[in-house]
């Protein structure tokens, strides 16, 4: 758990050049269930029912990957 915590914080301080298997391995990691079904998005959905829908593209664009931590932040606050 704390190499995804670090992770997070650089997500956050620096939001560019992730790829999407960086945002799986964090959402295994604190229980966001994604899938991709055949298409070029993966979305991500949370316990609290609150999702987030980003693009397979490499690399993922620093807005995406700053509505993936909302999304992580949010399911932090309401647990």
């Amino acid at each position: 758990m704390p190499s995804a915590v670090k992770t997070l914080q650089k997500m956050r301080n620096n939001a560019r050049d992730w790829r999407i298997e960086d945002l799986m391995v964090i959402a295994d990691r604190v229980g966001i269930v994604y899938r991709q079904r055949g298409t070029s998005h993966v979305t991500f959905r949370a316990g609290n029912g609150k999702r987030a829908i980003v693009p397979a593209n490499r690399p993922v664009k620093p807005e995406y990957v700053r509505d993936f931590v909302a999304l992580v932040d949010s399911l932090e606050a309401s647990q």
